[in-house]
């Protein structure tokens, strides 16, 4: 007791606050459901613990080999990048048709199978299946690709090598097939595209050779050589010309002399005076057709036709007398037939060079138009056949590299470490869930007890009830215990061990059913965190 005029002092340290002081009362009050709370969860968190089953992991390294044979000898037709076709794999490794037979072939999940559909089983499957790329070397923004690993997870640990060994492989066999199968698909493509472009270059030429024989001599290339042909053309008919006028002068005076050896062995003979009319009149158009009508020989040669026709005028009014002709005459006569049908020939030979002239001239005047049309042709010609002969050294060289894709000279997946057992399981973390699940426990007991406070309105010792009313408190009665009580406390606690065992069976069963089986969703999800 502190005596009169002094004060007490107590601390602190010695003596809990009145805030602790409450907890703690309330925690002695509540012991019971907070016991039978942390009881339950910590019942739940070890059989989950107990109940989950072991994961082990296998994992196989794949060393991507690149291309074997030089770019600059052989260039590769597949050009897809390593991670496009990385993951392009993967959707074919991982379809439902695979992993169902790769499921089937090994037996695994059998207590998800007997319970879940087929597509929940697969699915399952591709969770447990990790891919991770590995760099090597710098490319650009990031690392080039050198290798990847191959993952897989499951409850037997042989059984998961094999099945990440066979999916390893799977991954090799596919990157084979895919590459083959694309330089397969080029090559081809390429020589169907080569076929229709030969249809097509020879469709165009036959369209050029018709043009050449419609337009036979009209050629761009062929018109110097028409120029030319016009050149000697014109210097052949020059010749005629000229041989003409020779053989003309001949005659005339072949036909002079005739006219004299017949005058001298029968003078005005009709048939000799017809026919040297004839001649003159011969050279009268001759004459005219190179000079005008006052050029002497033109004035002669009428002079001499008017004389004869006045000779031949008497010689029809005279009674005719047989004359026999001169072997001169003769001669004359034979050497006259053939001077004028030598001059026959050349009029005829010279008429033909003027229509030669003439058809080699309008193929000069058709050489533009014609030459618009077929540069066009040649222009197209010339574009497909070079076209044709640039996609003929891409298909060699697409065969070339399908060639090489078969042989296994292109780029190659290669395992340089297969998976093995684990001897250690990967998962679950048991000291680390049943650590975290035993803080839940006791956080759920504290939260039983203030939740318990909470509702609770009654008051548990005088000095509460002097701090909620203003009447004063007279006195306090102790609890007293009496047999009825006794009991039933008895059966009450009866009922809550009942309920306790109850749910602790109850917890445990559940607990099985999410944690122990395959298909468990507590299970699936304490595994993938932990892993």
């Amino acid at each position: 007791m502190t005596p009169p005029g002094r004060t007490s002092v107590i601390d602190d340290a010695d003596h809990p606050g009145p805030g602790l002081a409450a907890g703690l009362a309330a925690l002695h009050r509540r012991r019971w459901p907070a016991l039978v709370v942390g009881v339950l969860a910590l019942t739940a968190v070890v059989s989950v613990v107990a109940f989950l089953p072991d994961m082990y992991e296998s994992s196989a390294t794949v060393l991507i080999d690149r291309q074997q044979i030089p770019d600059e000898i052989v260039r590769s037709t597949v050009t897809s990048g390593l991670e496009t076709r990385l993951h392009t794999i993967s959707q074919e490794i991982l379809s439902r048709a695979r992993l169902q037979a790769l499921i089937e072939a090994f037996d695994l999940y059998p207590e998800m199978r007997r319970s879940a559909p087929a597509e929940e089983v697969v699915e399952r499957m591709r969770e447990d299946i990790e891919l991770e790329l590995r760099g090597g070397v710098q490319r650009g923004d990031r690392p080039a690709t050198v290798a990847f690993t191959i993952g897989y997870s499951g409850r037997e640990p042989r059984k998961v090598a094999a099945v990440t060994n066979t999916l390893a492989s799977f991954y090799i066999e596919e990157n084979l097939k895919v590459r083959e199968r694309q330089a397969a698909g080029t090559s081809e493509f390429l020589r169907v595209q080569l076929e229709e472009l030969k249809r097509k270059l020879e469709l165009q030429e036959q369209a050029v050779g018709s043009f050449k024989e419609r337009h036979i001599g009209e050629l761009p290339q062929q018109l110097e050589a028409n120029l030319a042909t016009i050149e000697q053309l014109n210097a052949r008919i020059r010749l005629n010309s000229d041989q003409q006028v020779q053989f003309s002068e001949r005659r005339a005076i072949v036909q002079d002399q005739l006219d004299e050896a017949e005058a001298q062995g029968a003078t005005g003979s009709p048939r000799a005076l017809a026919q040297r009319l004839e001649e003159l009149k011969r050279q009268l158009a001759g004459l005219k057709a190179r000079y005008s009508d006052r050029y002497p020989d033109v004035v002669r040669v009428k002079a001499e036709i008017a004389s004869v026709e006045e000779q031949l005028a008497r010689a029809d009014a005279a009674p005719p007398a047989a004359t026999a002709a001169s072997p001169q005459v003769v001669q004359l006569r034979t050497a006259l037939a053939e001077l004028e049908a030598r001059i026959r020939s050349l009029q005829a030979e010279g008429q033909a060079l003027h229509a030669e002239l003439s058809r080699y001239q309008s193929r000069v005047e058709n050489v533009p138009r014609t030459e618009q049309e077929f540069q066009r042709l040649a222009r197209d010609y010339e574009a497909s056949k070079e076209q044709y002969r640039s996609l003929l050294m891409r298909q060699s060289e697409a065969e070339v590299a399908a060639s090489m894709e078969q042989r296994q000279k292109g780029e190659q997946f290669r395992i340089i470490e297969p998976a093995v057992a684990a001897e250690k399981p990967a998962a679950p973390n048991r000291p680390l869930i049943f650590f975290l699940g035993s803080i839940v426990a006791v956080g759920l007991a504290l939260a039983t007890v203030f939740v318990a406070e909470q509702l609770d309105t009654s008051f548990h010792d005088a000095e509460a009830l002097r701090t909620a009313s203003r009447a004063p408190v007279l006195a306090t009665i102790p609890y007293i215990d009496t047999a009825e009580g006794r009991r039933q406390r008895r059966r009450r606690t009866t009922l809550a061990a009942a309920g306790v065992t109850a749910g602790v069976v109850a917890i445990v069963a559940l607990s099985y059913l999410l944690a122990g089986t395959d298909d468990g969703l507590l299970a699936g999800l304490i595994l993938k965190s932990g892993s």
